[in-house]
């Protein structure tokens, strides 16, 4: 898990009690549910690649908000979609960050995971954790918005770097130097050789 989610191509308070309405409850479930995955014997050989990928796709996903994640990657360009394309981003951004991250996931070998402390301002949550092993060390951390009585994930800060700002960066290049039409193709190319075991 320590380079599973490394971004190349997702305030006070003190820590809550877990239970319903807690982000770091919502945050541990999620990675919990992966960590099970990844270490069942009957999913690590290469043949059960397709199936292990599309449970951690399953068990990402029901955390996190993939349409908050493309408007704010998009950041200004969403506004100029129209909604038929606005609805393509997020159904094609939805489909590269899931393959993406599942694939990425694999590298996990028995690192601790430590929630270290949880901010919160409003409706949005930062639970902040730590990946650690006998190599390296890596903090972790999830920000979330509150919508429809469930907490979800929108971002994903790794060692200080924000994956929405990072693939905000390389979409604004791209649809300035080309067009949105060609950030769509490059994604979907993308998302097809993720595809490949």
């Amino acid at each position: 898990m320590v380079l599973a989610l490394t971004a190349t191509i997702f305030l006070t308070g003190g820590i809550l009690a877990s239970g319903e309405g807690d982000p770091t409850a919502a945050v541990k479930s999620m990675v919990d549910e992966v960590i099970t995955i990844l270490k069942k014997e009957e999913l690590k050989g290469p043949e059960q690649t397709q199936e292990r990928r599309a449970l951690l796709e399953n068990a990402v996903g029901r955390k996190l908000n993939y349409e908050e994640m493309a408007k704010r990657t998009l950041a200004l360009h969403w506004r100029n979609r129209t909604p038929t394309e606005q609805e393509e981003f997020v159904n094609v951004f939805h489909t590269f960050l899931s393959k993406t991250y599942a694939k990425r996931f694999e590298t996990y070998s028995d690192e601790v995971v430590q929630y270290t402390k949880v901010r919160l301002k409003g409706s949005y949550a930062e639970v902040q954790t730590k990946i650690a092993s006998a190599k390296t060390e890596i903090h972790l951390d999830y920000r979330l918005v509150r919508q429809t009585d469930r907490w979800w994930i929108y971002d994903i800060v790794i060692n200080g770097v924000s994956l929405v700002r990072n693939y905000r960066d390389q979409f604004d290049r791209i649809i300035r130097s080309s067009s949105y039409g060609e950030l769509v193709t490059k994604l979907r190319d993308r998302t097809e050789e993720i595809s490949t075991p």
